[in-house]
């Protein structure tokens, strides 16, 4: 029976995880995901601090003033007992003041409509956060397709080095007995050192496809984990999947949809920058004691009250024309946004049918490719018995293993770039 340290001695198995399983933990770790939920909450309490603005603004007040020169008074009357045009100092050295002050907008279009724009803002931001996730899907997909491509690689390019390591023991035994010429013998020695350096290449491949899927899931470098399944276990589903996008739409596209959403703040801000010649009305309220003493005895000083309420009017007049250029720098942009929306909205369809043509291509090159495969297959073979019993050369044999593996990589990279493509169009169609 081993022990806890015989036990953690042990080689640790990798972690196998599916697709399923990568795009949830993606979606949890990733940084871009968790800064746009991040971003959502920023904007929430922008919100909150814009409605603040309806709310009465309440601030309190204090100040102390030590005078150091008093100021003069002058009297044109003449007064007993001063000379005339003489002057005598009025005022006290402390100067005490304590209030409230409170105020609130009653009339304020401007104010209304920019709470408008701020709820935009969230919106925004939710849409941007929803893009975020797509576009995390999006490479977790491609990364963990990459995984699989490797694995497949370096599947083809063992088997080409076991191929080579058989060819050679077959073209040992036969020149042992004088029917392989030198020649043979050297090239058989050569395929075996050429499949090595590709057996090493494939194997870091998927090494660097780990790394990359690992990275866009957002968790440790240093975690070992694989990934379950075969490109093959997405082949089935190619010519299920291959016309269901004929008629795709852009509805749920998260780019076309951030531009509406600006779009709309965009038109609110034209309307807001419009509401800049609209007059203002607040109300506003004060309370304040004052106190002005010589001395420091606090419990003799007297505190004198004073108050007020009142109504403010403010008319928009002259601003050297600030207003207006804000406007018409407001229904510039405004214009510029539509016709980016229409140049985005064309790229985007040409992505569409870029990536609907190469699923088409792929679906077509895969069934191409398996009967290339069962073809290469059985004229490796054939020259495989015929090179043992001397039909045919070592050259013939290494010619219909070089058109195996193309065929085998061609497989593989076929049904890769459907998934591929499948995986990007889905994000163009913001589909989650």
């Amino acid at each position: 029976m081993l022990n806890a340290a015989q036990v953690d001695s042990l080689p640790q198995q990798p972690l196998v995880i599916t697709l399923e399983d990568a795009i949830k933990v993606a979606l949890s770790e990733n940084v871009s995901v968790v800064v746009a939920d991040q971003e959502i909450e920023r904007t929430k309490y922008a919100k909150r601090g814009t409605y603040a603005s309806l709310f009465p603004q309440i601030d309190g007040s204090a100040s102390y003033q030590r005078t150091i020169k008093r100021q003069m008074m002058y009297m044109d009357v003449p007064i007993p007992g001063m000379e005339g045009g003489s002057g005598f100092e009025v005022g006290r050295w402390n100067t005490w003041n304590v209030g409230v002050s409170a105020a609130m907008p009653l009339v304020n279009a401007a104010l209304w409509k920019s709470i408008q724009i701020s709820g935009d803002d969230v919106e925004l931001a939710v849409e941007k956060a929803r893009g975020s996730r797509l576009e995390t899907v999006g490479q977790v997909k491609n990364a963990y397709y990459g995984v699989l491509l490797a694995r497949e690689l370096a599947e083809v390019y063992r088997q080409v080095y076991e191929n080579a390591v058989q060819n050679l023991d077959k073209v040992q035994k036969r020149s042992n007995v004088q029917k392989a010429s030198e020649l043979d013998l050297v090239r058989a020695k050569t395929a075996v050192a050429n499949a090595i350096p590709n057996v090493y290449d494939a194997q870091n491949t998927i090494y660097l496809a780990l790394w990359r899927l690992k990275a866009v899931m957002g968790v440790d470098l240093e975690r070992d984990i694989d990934v379950a399944g075969r490109l093959s276990d997405y082949a089935d589903a190619m010519l299920l999947d291959a016309g269901d996008y004929a008629d795709a739409d852009l509805s749920d596209n998260s780019t076309l949809r951030q531009l509406e959403i600006q779009a709309e703040q965009l038109s609110k801000t034209v309307q807001l920058q419009a509401l800049a010649y609209v007059p203002t009305l607040s109300l506003a309220y004060s309370y304040s004691l004052n106190a002005l003493q010589n001395d420091f005895n606090f419990s003799a000083y007297k505190w004198s009250p004073y108050s007020f309420v009142g109504l403010s009017l403010q008319i928009p007049i002259f601003s050297g024309g600030k207003r207006y250029y804000n406007l018409k720098q407001a229904k510039v942009r405004s214009a510029e946004l539509d016709l980016q929306r229409t140049e985005t909205e064309r790229q985007l369809r040409i992505a569409i049918r870029s990536s609907v043509n190469s699923m088409e291509t792929a679906v077509k090159t895969y069934a191409a490719a398996l009967v290339a495969q069962e073809s290469a297959q059985k004229a490796y073979d054939i020259a495989a018995k015929s090179y043992e019993v001397g039909r045919s050369t070592l050259t013939d044999l290494g010619d219909a293993q070089l058109a195996l593996v193309q065929a085998q990589l061609n497989v593989n990279q076929a049904v890769y770039s459907y998934v591929s493509a499948k995986a990007e169009l889905e994000q163009i169609l913001g589909k989650e």
